[in-house]
């Protein structure tokens, strides 16, 4: 674009002075996305934007500025704090811990083994009882879970994948011996299989069975569980694994379109359940291009739900998502910083707009966090909504020129990845194809290259390093916690009646060689107390594993 002759004679008589006077930092800037970045932006940087058509106001079309009109003036945002380790027991205490704090909503972390359906007993399963989440093998473990706490009374974040329909179950058979109807259930299951193929792992069965799975909720919930959300289509494991703000954005709605089209394919009403996906997004340190990245997928998603799908509720426009801060960028080395880069990261996250979030803890780049580290986490949160201000106007940031900019930027980005996606036929065939995993992989590497470089300052890591002392009072899940849950589980085969547990799984064998909606035999099986290596074990057998790419 041609500059002005303000901007142009400021560069020239200020600017270009001033930097041969004090020469600028680095030869050029931009941000983590490779966007480069003026000096000062101007009006003249909007030119080609439309405050109506681009922008517009919360809880309107396009939603740029938000999904809901008053936003956090009417309520604040769902404050969860992920959590699960050692035992039911254990990470029950640890739930009634944080409410007893103020937190608003429950986030469960799983065991490996309950994430790609083995038993806790399961050869399989050695060594990795309870150590990154809690171990569910059964209704049982499920119901001491929630023991005291009630599921009409609170919403339930789940992150897990390929045993999501499991899972959810599980989670509704509880609420049915509270005496809490499935209409009366809030929450969500990740439920997003394809970011598994591409960055985190915890997969089972082959893609394209795994896709059933997926829409077999979509299915269910959209007659029987109208308060659930059904997918948390999740972008923080790419980002994780490396990718940029950019292609964090564009892989996460490319997955979103191709769960859409999936269920729209066997028959579903996009407006039938639309309204029940929700988003996962990572926030990172550059405060600025996050909250750009969250405005602009807002955006991105209603033009694609409703120009792409036509879809014609509202509803279905909006994109809800949650937000965790970055794990990865969490440094073992002077562990307190990072109090202060999950400030900055929760910052973003809130001016960005997200509906619900979690602030990761000081200690999680060593261990799992002690209760000491996520009362700071949340504190975090609460110091955030109440006495920093910045909840009390909707989009705060809206109308900066560079911020503006910046979201332009990142959609155009982001739609172009989009189309390169759909040249391929879609996010399941571009992964089957490696392309999401290998731009990950080349940003990844650029990413560090630049750290190794010193190009990109990591703060105690390639700069300001200090001689430290090892950290003292980490978590450490002992042994003895998965002796517990074996013994438990064992007790649970021993006491069932085990006639009608083998019943019900010859049952979901034959649903899930026919084309019956798999979760209502799956929600029979759970209620016969069969266990997760049972339920998993049997789709094995239908779906088959995948065991590398080429089989997905």
């Amino acid at each position: 674009m041609a500059e002005s002759k303000s901007k142009r004679e400021w560069r020239e008589k200020v600017y270009d002075p001033g930097v041969k006077r004090n020469p600028e930092r680095q030869p050029h800037f931009e941000t983590e996305a490779g966007i480069p970045q003026e000096p000062v932006y101007t009006p003249e940087d909007l030119t080609q934007s439309d405050y109506t058509r681009d922008d517009g106001f919360p809880g309107e079309y396009p939603y740029t500025r938000g999904i809901q009109p008053t936003m956090y003036r009417g309520r604040t945002w769902t404050m969860r704090q992920y959590a699960g380790f050692s035992t039911a027991e254990e990470s029950n205490r640890r739930y009634k811990f944080l409410l007893g704090q103020g937190q608003t909503g429950l986030s469960v972390a799983f065991d490996l083994p309950t994430q790609t359906g083995y038993d806790s007993d399961d050869p399989m399963a050695l060594g990795e009882v309870g150590k990154v989440g809690v171990p569910i093998a059964s209704l049982r473990d499920m119901e001491t879970l929630f023991d005291g706490i009630a599921l009409d009374k609170v919403s339930t974040s789940m992150t897990i994948n390929a045993t999501a329909s499991i899972l959810m179950c599980l989670y509704a058979a509880v609420g049915k011996k509270q005496g809490v109807g499935l209409d009366k259930l809030d929450g969500t299951i990740q439920n997003d299989i394809l970011k598994e193929y591409i960055a985190r792992g915890t997969y089972i069965y082959p893609a394209r069975p795994s896709m059933r799975l997926v829409t077999d909720v979509f299915k269910f919930c959209s007659k029987n569980m109208p308060r659930w959300n059904t997918i948390s289509i999740s972008g923080y494991h790419m980002r994780e694994a490396g990718c940029t703000a950019a292609q964090e954005l564009a892989f996460t709605l490319g997955d979103g379109i191709e769960y859409v089209q999936n269920a729209v394919n066997v028959g579903l009403d996009v407006d039938s359940f639309a309204g029940n996906l929700s988003f996962f997004f990572a926030s990172h340190n550059n405060l600025l291009e996050e909250v750009a990245k969250f405005r602009a997928a807002r955006r991105m998603w209603a033009k694609i739900m409703r120009e792409r799908f036509k879809a014609q509720n509202p509803r279905s426009w909006t994109l809800r998502f949650h937000t965790q801060t970055a794990g990865v960028t969490l440094t073992a080395q002077q562990s307190d910083n990072n109090v202060i880069r999950c400030t900055v990261q929760a910052l973003a996250a809130v001016l960005g707009g997200t509906q619900s979030l979690h602030v990761n803890s000081r200690d999680e780049a060593l261990a799992l966090p002690t209760e000491q580290s996520v009362q700071i986490s949340l504190r975090t949160q609460q110091i955030l909504a109440n006495e920093s201000g910045v909840a009390d106007v909707v989009d705060p940031l809206g109308g900066s020129y560079y911020v503006e900019t910046l979201t332009n930027e990142l959609e155009k980005k982001a739609f172009e990845y989009i189309r390169r996606i759909d040249d391929m036929g879609g996010a399941l065939a571009a992964l089957e194809q490696g392309f999401q995993q290998r731009e990950i992989q080349d940003a990844a590497y650029k990413h560090q290259m630049l750290v190794e470089q010193k190009k990109r300052i990591i703060v105690g890591v390639n700069q300001y390093q200090t001689v430290e002392p090892p950290v003292a009072g980490i978590m450490r899940i002992n042994q003895e916690a998965a002796r517990q849950q074996i013994a438990k589980l064992q007790d649970v085969r021993k006491k069932r009646d085990s006639s009608k547990a083998q019943q019900v799984l010859k049952q979901l064998d034959a649903v899930a060689r026919s084309n019956e909606n798999t979760v209502p035999i799956i929600m029979e099986c759970v209620e016969a107390y069969c266990t997760m290596g049972e339920i998993a074990g049997t789709l094995r057998k239908v779906f088959g594993e995948a065991r590398h790419l080429a089989t997905v």
